[in-house]
């Protein structure tokens, strides 16, 4: 039986907080028995969507970078975790980016139908629009059909933590608990769909 494949995509565009809490998430995932890949957008060109309508006929995008890529482990993978730094209360624009050029796969038979969804979201303080950062990625999830799920126990809407220098994040003992709790969570959830 093939292991159950979590993909993590870190949305920001640079190398910081937002990755290490999608692949501690990771290593929670690992440590359950779960193959986990790591995808941080740093390391990619996304170009933004211009609505090219491309896409309506042909199940491909006329743009020429590196999202197709992203999109096949999309595809792969049976559970997603997605991370953005909060950005004036929502993702970065790098993910919202990557959002919208995933609508061929909606167009053509819903590839992410039914696949696990979580979200972990940072902020420079405690109350600095991490939860509508998380909503926003929620949203993308439900209009994909997935099916989101958030952390277990400390029972918020996913991993959210606090950070403004590269590191900090480390020392949000709480921040850094709702990251496990939803990596938790979805080795749980994994384990009730191979019995």
């Amino acid at each position: 039986m093939e292991k159950f494949k979590v993909l993590g995509i870190s949305g920001s565009p640079r190398k910081g907080n937002t990755d290490v809490l999608v692949k501690e998430a990771l290593e929670i995932c690992k440590g359950g028995g779960l193959d986990a890949d790591f995808i941080s957008l740093s390391d990619f060109d996304v170009l933004y969507c211009d609505d090219c309508d491309f896409c309506r006929t042909e199940y491909g995008c006329s743009k020429e970078d590196n999202v197709k890529k992203i999109l096949e482990k999309m595809e792969n993978a049976d559970a997603i975790i997605i991370g953005s730094p909060t950005y004036f209360g929502s993702v970065s624009g790098k993910l919202k980016s990557l959002f919208d050029r995933t609508l061929p796969m909606r167009r053509h038979g819903f590839k992410l139908s039914g696949k696990i969804g979580g979200a972990i979201a940072v902020g420079g303080s405690r109350n600095g629009g991490q939860e509508f950062t998380i909503q926003t990625i929620h949203h993308w999830m439900l209009i994909h059909e997935m099916l989101v799920i958030s952390d277990k126990k400390t029972a918020h809407f996913g991993g959210i933590a606090v950070a403004r220098n590269p590191g900090d994040v480390l020392k949000d003992k709480s921040g850094m608990e709702t990251v496990r709790n939803l990596a938790k969570n979805i080795v749980e959830i994994s384990k009730r769909n191979t019995r």
